[in-house]
C-alpha cells in the first residue's frame, strides 16, 4: 500500500530530499543507495527496469529520479521524457557514454543533470543538487506562466462582458466595468466568473441589469 502522503496533489513531505533510483546493475544501485543515504538523502524506491520507473515515481513522489540510460523495458531517456511531461520531479541521468548527441537527447527529454559512469562520489551530490535547483526553477517559471495566462483569460472575459453590457444594456464602459467589479465583490466571486455569467445572459437579462444600474 502506498503512503497517503505520496498521493498525487498532496504536499511533498518535509525532511530529506527524496530519491528514486532506476539502475539495472544491482551493485551500482546498491552503491548509489549507500552513498546517497550517507549524504543525508532518503531513497524511497528503486527499480532495475525502465518500464517501471514512471509508476514508481508517481507512487513515491520523489524530489529527484536518478535514471540509468540503458535499462530493460524502457531506456532512461524515454522515462525521463515521461516524467518531464507530467512534471513529477527532477531527473538526473547516468550514462556510460558522453557523446554530444546523447547529451542533447537527454536534455531534450527533460534531464536536468547527468553523470558519466564511472563517476566519483564527490560528483554525485552536486549533480543531484543541480537537478533539484533547476527543477524548482522550472516549476516556479511554469506557475508564473500559468498565472499570467489565467490573468489574460480573465481580462478577455471581462472585456467581452463589458462589450455585452455596453451593447445590450446601454451602459458606458466605465459603468459596465464598475457593475462587474461591484457584483464580484458583493457576491465574493471572481470578476472572471461574473463576466462569464454576463456573457451567457440573454439580451433581456442584460437590459434588466442596465435598468438596475440606472435605478441604483
Amino acid at each position: 500500500m502506498s503512503d497517503p502522503s505520496a498521493q498525487p496533489g498532496s504536499p511533498r513531505p518535509a525532511g530529506p530530499v527524496r530519491i528514486v533510483l532506476a539502475e539495472d546493475e544491482a551493485i551500482i544501485r546498491l552503491d548509489l543507495r549507500e552513498t546517497l543515504e550517507e549524504e543525508g538523502y532518503l531513497v524511497v524506491g528503486e527499480t532495475s527496469r525502465g518500464d517501471l520507473v514512471l509508476d514508481l515515481v508517481r507512487e513515491k513522489r520523489p524530489d529527484v529520479a536518478i535514471l540509468d540510460v540503458k535499462m530493460p523495458g524502457t531506456d532512461g531517456i524515454t522515462a525521463a521524457g515521461q516524467i518531464r511531461d507530467e512534471r513529477l520531479c527532477a531527473v538526473l541521468l547516468l550514462t556510460a557514454f558522453s557523446q554530444r548527441e546523447l547529451i542533447t537527447r537527454a536534455a531534450d527529454a527533460g534531464a536536468l543533470a547527468y553523470l558519466v559512469k564511472p563517476f566519483e562520489r564527490a560528483e554525485l551530490v552536486p549533480a543531484v543538487e543541480v537537478a533539484l535547483v533547476r527543477f524548482r526553477e522550472l516549476v516556479a517559471l511554469n506557475h508564473q506562466v500559468e498565472r499570467a495566462e489565467a490573468r489574460l483569460e480573465a481580462r478577455k472575459l471581462v472585456d467581452r462582458a463589458k462589450g455585452r453590457l455596453m451593447d445590450a444594456g446601454s451602459m458606458s464602459e466605465a459603468d459596465a466595468y464598475s457593475h462587474i467589479q461591484h457584483r464580484a465583490m458583493g457576491e465574493r466571486r471572481s470578476m472572471a466568473d461574473v463576466a462569464a455569467e454576463i456573457i451567457d445572459m440573454s439580451a433581456d437579462g442584460l437590459r434588466a441589469l442596465s435598468g438596475e444600474e440606472s435605478d441604483g
